[in-house]
């Protein structure tokens, strides 16, 4: 590009910039257009891509041309670089959203040993024989709180029973299964 184009284009670009010149943008357009899609081709980016990129190259050389500075660079410098770095934030966006098929948090989970299994069943058998051994109203809460996800409030209300007397009850239950469990009050030879 010869000093002279290079003089139009930024002319052309000030017009566009102070008096949103179509004339002069669509003068612009058709020399760069297709020389920005070449370009960007050129990098490894597909039609529908590179198509999609000038647009929004054009469409800036329209909303910022206040920004493009002559004395800073070409008019065609400027474009091109806008251009390469809006292909880089399309790559990286296209790579964001690309899973990983061996992503640890996206593969099932192993199934559990059987001798896992085994003990969680017999914890699990341990920890209902010592609740078979609470007050009917201590289990019920527990259960309404632990098993039901029930906040203490919500208790409360479904049973008419005061917030206090909720808490508490609770509280002596889990005691209660502490002191079972601790001192193997609950037949853990199964």
């Amino acid at each position: 590009m010869n000093v002279d184009s290079r003089q139009h284009f930024a002319a052309l670009a000030l017009a566009v910039a102070q008096n949103r010149d179509q004339t002069a943008f669509a003068e612009l357009f058709d020399f760069f257009a297709p020389r920005l899609k070449s370009f960007l081709m050129r990098q490894n980016a597909g039609v529908a891509e590179a198509e999609e990129v000038v647009q929004e190259v054009m469409v800036i050389l329209w909303q910022k041309a206040h920004l493009y500075n002559a004395e800073k660079s070409s008019l065609s410098t400027w474009l091109f670089r806008i251009a390469r770095n809006r292909r880089i934030d399309v790559a990286r966006r296209q790579r964001a959203g690309a899973l990983d098929a061996y992503e640890p948090l996206l593969l099932p989970a192993a199934p559990p040993a059987p001798d896992d299994l085994v003990e969680s069943e017999d914890r699990e058998q341990i920890v209902r024989t010592a609740l078979a051994k609470l007050p009917v109203e201590q289990v019920t809460l527990i259960k309404m709180a632990f098993f039901f996800g029930q906040s203490h409030s919500e208790i409360s209300a479904a049973t008419g029973l005061p917030l206090g007397t909720v808490k508490s009850r609770i509280r002596l239950a889990f005691g209660k299964l502490r002191t079972l469990l601790e001192e193997g009050g609950v037949d853990s030879s199964i």
